[in-house]
């Protein structure tokens, strides 16, 4: 995104959605941290996933919080950049929050191939524009994430998924969907900050503690 050969250097490699890393013609999509470690020649990536129960109570909880805070802002504001060096509006990041668990629920549920683009489909044009409406998809995709995990018989999640990078064990696109969540989630709080509005109920490190978050808030 800052590199303007970037886009050209990707499409050089025949990738089409990121994060990739190459080693000259050589690449592998950045999804799963034990790949990216064997990509570089080390052991292991050194992070233990959490178990599927934890990741689903920090997963509702991380959408939980970011329905308080897209509630605390001011509906008018929506339409500005969530950043200034990326054109989406604090409007699609809000939506985009819950679209990651719709998304998961479609592959988990109706085993749809997932693709990165398949949490990036926006709102329909004229839906979604304040941040009541947001809240209340969010609603919906919390009561479906619930079911989902009631019914589950299988609760360990090494069941296969079909995904763009092959067919990995449910439990890591689980893993990725929450902290994938929690780090739009995070970048909302920098939003209110920005407005000096204070978040109601911030997450804490204990709520976020365990998932391979980026250092960096925009990353």
């Amino acid at each position: 995104m800052n590199d303007p050969t970037g886009q050209e250097q990707l499409l050089k490699l025949g990738a089409r959605t990121v994060p990739v890393l190459a080693q000259g013609e050589q690449y592998i999509f950045c999804q799963n941290l034990e790949d990216v470690a064997e990509f570089v020649g080390l052991q292991g990536s050194g992070h233990t996933p959490l178990p599927p129960a934890t990741l689903i109570t920090k997963w509702i909880n991380v959408l939980r919080a970011a329905q308080r805070y897209i509630l605390q802002l001011p509906n008018e504001r929506l339409v500005e950049r969530a950043i200034d060096s990326r054109d989406r509006s604090i409007r699609l990041l809000s939506h985009h929050i819950f679209r990651i668990g719709e998304a998961f629920l479609e592959t988990a549920i109706d085993d749809v191939e997932y693709w990165v683009d398949n949490a990036n489909i926006p709102p329909e044009d004229g839906t979604f524009t304040i941040g009541e409406e947001i809240a209340g998809y969010g609603d919906t995709i919390i009561e479906r994430l619930e079911s989902w995990w009631t019914q589950l018989e299988d609760k360990s999640c090494q069941q296969k998924v079909k995904t763009f990078y092959g067919t990995p064990p449910m439990h890591q696109l689980f893993e990725r969907s929450t902290w994938h969540s929690a780090q739009h989630t995070r970048q909302l709080i920098a939003v209110l900050e920005r407005f000096g509005i204070e978040p109601h109920g911030r997450l804490t490190a204990e709520d976020l503690a365990g998932l391979p978050l980026p250092e960096g808030l925009w990353e």
